[in-house]
């Protein structure tokens, strides 16, 4: 299948298939005339990439998980080490966002938002009190 229809099966753009390609997680068949030519496993693997970005694992990630996929002799402790390691950057993540937004709330509530020049909330941002 071409690029659009392979793009289109794994619910992705061609721009996103031909980047994949690029940084080489994923290496379609080429017809004698140059073209790209996918197959079921190749959509299987670009829809194994969409998902594994969905969870946020970044490139490299992806790349590891990947290749643990495509490797018979794979062990599962490895995958789940990623994953492992990936809820504890999700959870880091998401302390620092509850405490952006506890400095948010904070900052809100300091200003009375009326027409007055006078705005705690940049008087805070400016390092006063």
């Amino acid at each position: 299948m071409n690029i659009s229809q392979a793009a289109r099966e794994a619910g992705l753009t061609p721009k996103a298939l031909r980047y994949y390609e690029s940084i080489g997680l994923l290496v379609p068949a080429r017809g004698e005339n140059g073209y790209r030519d996918y197959g079921a496993a190749d959509v299987a693997t670009l829809q194994f990439i969409q998902r594994s970005r969905a969870c946020g694992f970044a490139i490299e990630e992806v790349r590891e998980l990947l290749n643990l996929y495509r490797n018979p002799s794979r062990r599962s402790h490895d995958a789940k080490a990623l994953v492992a390691e990936k809820l504890a950057q999700v959870e880091r993540q998401l302390q620092s966002l509850r405490a952006m937004r506890e400095t948010l709330a904070e900052l809100a509530d300091s200003c009375p938002g009326d027409d007055s020049p006078n705005c705690r909330i940049l008087d805070q941002l400016a390092g006063g009190k």
